[in-house]
């Protein structure tokens, strides 16, 4: 009953509630950025949703579009802004997702939704994760987020949608809150930058073949 009706419904609910709340902060944020960076003030990414069908993820731009001398893009590290650091740091890029939420394409709970490319590379039991929507927050990101490998964070995510309850998201919305008060796991720390999922694979089976 919680999974196919109260989650769905909650999830309109908040997301309504939120926008209004936040539509001052959004506002005060789409100017900054219409001043500071070049183009689209929103960053518009295809992301596999409920049972792997793609939908148009909306964020706040953070990066520019820097290239090499080769004309391809500079490392994500090199392309985040002072603004976008700071929108990332406390997580006011992910502001424009409420819209995805309002249209039913993401949850505000569930696993995050990552790139269309990564999924030739997950194992039967990584592909549940797809079981249902995605969301903004989730149990891996409260439980480690970039401080964990990505065979941690599918576990993770797989659990969660096994054991899905209202309980166990009221949980993640207490921890998801306490981790931006104080600033932990922050996926935007620009110290570090997570491997991509395609060529964590890649090398991880190489070194299986070296060990042959």
């Amino acid at each position: 009953m919680y999974r196919n009706f109260f989650k769905p419904a909650s999830d309109f609910i908040i997301s309504v509630i939120a926008l209004i709340i936040l539509s001052p902060v959004f506002l005060l944020v789409y100017l900054v950025l219409k001043c500071t960076v070049k183009g689209d003030v929103f960053f518009i990414h295809e992301r596999p949703g409920l049972r792997e069908l793609p939908v148009k993820i909306i964020k706040f731009k953070t990066m520019n579009e820097k290239r090499g001398a080769d004309g391809k893009l500079l490392p994500n590290i090199q392309r985040i802004t002072a603004v976008g650091s700071f929108l990332r740091k406390t997580s006011l890029d992910e502001i424009p997702q409420l819209i995805n939420v309002l249209k039913g394409e993401i949850s505000i709970i569930g696993p995050r939704p990552l790139e269309m490319r990564y999924l030739p590379y997950y194992n039967a039991g990584q592909h549940k994760r797809h079981l249902i929507k995605p969301g903004i927050t989730g149990w891996a990101q409260v439980n480690g987020r970039n401080a964990i490998s990505w065979d941690e964070k599918f576990q993770l995510d797989v659990w969660y949608v096994e054991n899905l309850s209202f309980w166990i998201d009221l949980k993640i919305i207490g921890m998801t809150f306490l981790k931006l008060l104080k600033h932990q796991g922050i996926n935007a720390d620009i110290n570090h930058t997570v491997l991509p999922f395609d060529q964590y694979i890649n090398e991880k089976n190489q070194k299986d073949v070296n060990k042959r």
